[in-house]
């Protein structure tokens, strides 16, 4: 298997973007033994009514183009292009809304147990 450094992921995160549809596109970048890299890519989307993600993995994710608002555990959190926010395992958290234009391209690393 051909191991690729973090420039690779960094090169690459504005490569193959869709065009705005009804579905997210989810990009594994990398992954390995005890972690994964997505690229998510987000707009005008949200997540279903009453929906809630409850994770088994640590997520770290940073915002890299596009403003969005998260809710966490029932907190409303803005977030523009360069924020980013941990997110530790069982933390129930949704989108609420994503941006349109441009986009938004989320950087996602999981930390797998």
């Amino acid at each position: 298997s051909t191991s690729r450094g973090l420039g690779d992921v960094y090169k690459r995160q504005f490569q193959g973007i869709a065009l705005v549809g009804e579905e997210e596109q989810f990009d594994l970048l990398i992954k390995g033994k005890h972690y994964r890299i997505d690229r998510i890519v987000s707009s005008g989307h949200s997540s279903p009514q009453g929906f809630w993600y409850d994770q088994e993995d640590d997520e770290w994710i940073m915002l890299i183009q596009g403003k969005a608002v998260l809710e966490i555990e029932d907190k409303l959190v803005e977030l523009k292009a360069g924020d980013y926010l941990f997110l530790p395992k069982n933390c129930r958290h949704r989108v609420e809304k994503t941006s349109v234009d441009p986009a938004c391209v989320w950087l996602c690393f999981f930390a797998i147990e």
